[in-house]
């Protein structure tokens, strides 16, 4: 099934069969396509570019699909990665996180820095934060399978 190339936003480079490899998901999601196009809320005279899912619910492509500018993807990408490395030592805290010290890190991007914390503000911090823990274990064969394919293509493009 082909994404639509007929609404606001204009697919240039697409994944027409990401279904397939969504993850533990993979032949069982409504996200059917990925895409890099023209946005859809550019202004005329002003060209932006974003990263788009499309979900289709068996009888049409939803609303629920969504569409980010590039930077907004690498930076959920940088976020995983932090998350990522935070969880490997995480063990060491009695509560996978050290309460008196929940930020993570600050990386500096644009002159100022993004900060990583622990949303301490989530009163069932204790038992999301183990949740998410163990996700994410769960997980690590198919996000490792995915940073290693980015790495390999930083490397590549000389990053």
């Amino acid at each position: 099934m082909n994404i639509p190339t007929t609404l606001k936003h204009k697919p240039v480079i697409v994944s027409d069969n990401y279904e397939k490899v969504d993850g533990r998901l993979a032949n069982h999601t409504d996200a059917k396509g990925l895409s890099l196009g023209l946005a859809q809320w550019n202004d005329r005279g002003k060209l932006d570019i974003s990263a788009k899912v499309w979900r289709y619910t068996g009888e049409k492509w939803s609303r629920q699909s969504e569409e980010l500018p590039l930077h907004r993807v690498l930076d959920l990408s940088i976020l995983i990665c932090r998350a990522m490395e935070h969880f490997r030592e995480a063990y060491r805290f009695e509560h996978l996180y050290d309460p008196e010290e929940p930020v993570l890190d600050r990386i500096g991007l644009q002159g100022d820095a993004m900060t990583v914390s622990v949303c301490t503000n989530n009163e069932r911090i204790q038992e999301d934060i183990r949740l998410f823990s163990q996700a994410l274990a769960e997980d690590d064969e198919l996000i490792g399978e995915r940073l290693r394919t980015l790495s390999r293509l930083l490397k590549e493009m000389g990053y």
